[in-house]
């Protein structure tokens, strides 16, 4: 491979890259487990709320989570939380293009949403307020 294809293979894969990660974000938003999974390499791993691995136990985790009424806000024992963290996701070229193969998040914290962050500045009434109705297919 020549340097001038070496640059533009990285240059298309650090594209490719943050698409991943931007779908992912949109799927995440859009509470779409099977599109979201498929994100992920076949014997690939979610390691945050718990460690899961494979697309049929991200599936059933997942859908739990949906069940216990996980969306835009994480809720835990039914009240809405806010919780701030970090990915350090290990990522692999497969034959359709990069996948997650390690999605592993810490939190560094989590409080109930009507309590707000920094002094109530974020809280219920301000994410309502800056909600924006789900848009619908055309």
């Amino acid at each position: 491979m020549s340097p001038l294809e070496e640059r533009l293979r990285r240059l298309e894969d650090a594209a490719a890259i943050r698409t991943l990660d931007a779908t992912c974000c949109r799927l995440l938003d859009d509470v779409d487990w099977p599109a979201l999974v498929a994100l992920v390499t076949e014997d690939g791993v979610f390691d945050g709320l718990s460690r899961v691995r494979g697309h049929r136990d991200l599936l059933m985790f997942s859908g739990g989570l949906a069940d216990a009424g996980m969306s835009v806000f994480w809720h835990h024992d039914g009240i809405a939380h806010v919780a701030s963290g970090r990915y350090a996701d290990e990522l692999t070229h497969a034959g359709e293009g990069w996948r997650y193969r390690v999605e592993q998040v810490r939190f560094s914290y989590r409080a109930p949403l009507a309590e707000g962050l920094d002094r109530h500045r974020f809280a219920l009434e301000s994410a309502r307020s800056a909600a924006v109705a789900r848009r619908t297919p055309a």
